[in-house]
């Protein structure tokens, strides 16, 4: 290990390049598996049901670690953390390549959400100790922007290498890039938490969290609102991304190469043009209201609705692609004031607890069960339009409860209302 007298400080410009390049590739391998989702179902011999349960054994992995990685996160050096969750899931990802079945497929995408499970609890906090508050949301959009182009990059890459060459191969070449950017982080020194914080935090500092101090998160209620509102969100979103391109090549006979295409380049654009305009929105209102984060994330989620119900519904496969397109649009606004609200709500010295308790909570109750219910439903129906029918009913229900919030702060005038 590095000693801390030889490393340098982690400035904030090279704290947020290193994190925000893994984050692309946590999303870009996480997603190379719904692009290829119909060779993989033809060479294995898998139904829907089985194949939305892919999605489910990477939130298994995922879920039941992040508390864990978020209480570690609060106690030790977190770079390190970081750097072994990499490893982890990129050595997964290049296994997949060589999976012999279902089962095997399944044990490996726990892996790939065991490893992811580190960095996404844990990274978060690292932004907010060397940003100030003021420019904290802004940082963290561009952290988040990664997720859209990530995401659609493996759809692209999965879509095409899949029908370039094979799958397998699709997977093998995903899982090495991440490696080589996590060594990236090692030289720099850790930072001190709460370190950009307005007040002070060398007494709190030295009181390390227990974990009743976690599980007290709780009962903030604007933290546990926001929560439970992204449950709902994560819910509609995971089945979103994970049946997206098969969607368009079962309901409108789009191949599976074009309908991965399309829907990584419509991700690119709705995804870095949504995240982008809704942290930097959020952030305006914020300067004039508390509430104003809030604000961004309710109604740009009730927006959703009806551009996802007319996607899935339209006959016309023009039209459906368009609003697919907005509903991402709209859908992507929330990512970067959401997550701001996960940590702002909460004491400094429990944001990386704060972080993997709501990745908890959310993928637990949200996009754990979400790919396979609707693939569930498709198999029940014969048809995966109606199964699709249930992701607008989610966001409905998240948009209802952070307009809640919204409310409540509009009220109270703080982003934690007494």
């Amino acid at each position: 290990m590095l000693k801390s007298e030889n490393q340098k400080e982690l400035s904030p410009f090279w704290c947020l390049f290193i994190l925000t390049g893994l984050n692309l590739f946590n999303y870009f391998d996480r997603y190379v598996l719904s692009s290829t989702l119909t060779p993989i179902k033809a060479e294995l011999g898998l139904s829907d049901g089985q194949l939305g349960s892919l999605s489910t054994a990477f939130l298994v992995g995922y879920f039941i670690s992040s508390p864990f990685f978020g209480y570690l996160g609060d106690r030790m050096n977190r770079k390190w953390l970081i750097s072994a969750g990499v490893l982890v899931w990129s050595a997964a990802t290049f296994g997949t390549g060589f999976a012999l079945g279902f089962l095997t497929l399944m044990a490996l995408r726990v892996l790939v959400g065991f490893g992811e499970a580190s960095y996404a609890t844990i990274s978060p906090s690292l932004i907010t100790d060397v940003f100030p508050s003021k420019k904290r949301n802004n940082a963290l959009t561009i952290f988040y922007v990664a997720i859209p182009v990530g995401s659609a990059l493996g759809f692209m890459f999965g879509g095409v290498m899949s029908e370039a060459y094979n799958w397998r191969l699709a997977f093998m070449v995903a899982g090495a890039p991440g490696i080589l950017l996590m060594l990236a982080l090692l030289p720099f020194k850790e930072p001190k938490r709460g370190q950009s914080d307005e007040k002070s935090l060398d007494g709190a500092a030295h009181a390390l969290p227990e974990w009743k101090d976690v599980f007290a998160l709780f009962k903030i209620k604007e933290f546990a609102l926001v929560c439970w509102g992204y449950t709902a969100y994560t819910f509609a979103m995971g089945a979103y991304a994970h049946w997206g391109p098969t969607f368009l090549h079962r309901a409108h006979g789009v191949t599976n190469k074009d309908a991965s295409l399309f829907f990584g380049g419509v991700l690119v654009v709705a995804g870095l043009v949504g995240t982008l305009i809704g942290g930097l929105l959020a952030t305006k209102l914020f300067k004039k209201h508390p509430s104003g984060y809030a604000w961004v994330i309710g109604v740009s989620t009730l927006l959703t609705v009806p551009s996802s119900l007319i996607a899935f519904w339209a006959t016309d496969t023009l039209t459906a692609q368009i609003f697919l397109g907005l509903a991402m649009l709209f859908a992507f606004l929330p990512t970067g004031p959401v997550n701001t609200l996960v940590l702002e709500t909460v004491p400094a010295t429990l944001r990386a607890s704060a972080m993997a308790l709501s990745l908890f909570v959310t993928h637990l109750f949200g996009d754990m069960w979400s790919p396979a219910i609707v693939g569930g439903l498709s198999d029940y129906w014969g048809d995966l339009r109606p199964a699709m029918t249930i992701l607008p009913i989610a966001f409905l229900v998240g948009a209802m409860i952070w307009l809640r919030v919204a409310f409540r702060q509009q009220r109270s005038g703080k982003l934690v209302a007494d």
